[in-house]
């Protein structure tokens, strides 16, 4: 596998992911993309007590897109804000002390049809279930080992 395949392969489990996730019960929670939302909150979770700004950097994600993602978060109740002691004029961001029943459905949903789906042949044939468990297997071991920490510069 090279660099190419590589970033095609996570951009196809970016959309697995995608489809995978359960629709929110309000239409207007669903505006807009989820994966700067998600890419976000990984950096929360990642550097708990952060700014805007701070994740913005991290993430190479504009601070715009950054402060709309850190707002679907307070409103899911992923996350919570308050004020930096250093800067009143900033917010520091963590994640939510009690998650929403939201953020629970979102855990506890798995990937199986999503997999299935992706795994269906053109014909419309479903995947043999051994290969399911396969790449269900790979992409455990993977989880395990690729945490976003193993994506930081060194």
């Amino acid at each position: 596998m090279n660099g190419v395949e590589l970033f095609l392969l996570g951009r196809t489990l970016m959309k697995i992911g995608e489809q995978a996730m359960p629709e929110p019960d309000r239409p207007e929670a669903a505006r807009g993309s989820v994966r700067p939302v998600l890419v976000a909150l990984g950096d929360v979770l990642a550097h708990p007590g952060t700014t805007v700004g701070e994740i913005a950097t991290r993430t190479g994600l504009p601070q715009s897109q950054v402060s709309t993602a850190v707002a679907r978060l307070v409103e899911a109740g992923s996350v919570d804000t308050e004020p930096d002691p250093a800067d009143r004029r900033r917010r520091l961001v963590r994640a939510a002390a009690q998650p929403s029943a939201r953020v629970a459905e979102v855990r506890s949903t798995t990937i199986d049809d999503a997999l299935t789906a992706a795994l269906t042949g053109p014909d419309g044939t479903a995947p043999d279930p051994r290969l399911l468990h396969e790449v269900s297997a790979a992409l455990d071991t993977l989880a395990r080992h690729l945490t976003p920490a193993a994506a930081r510069p060194r």
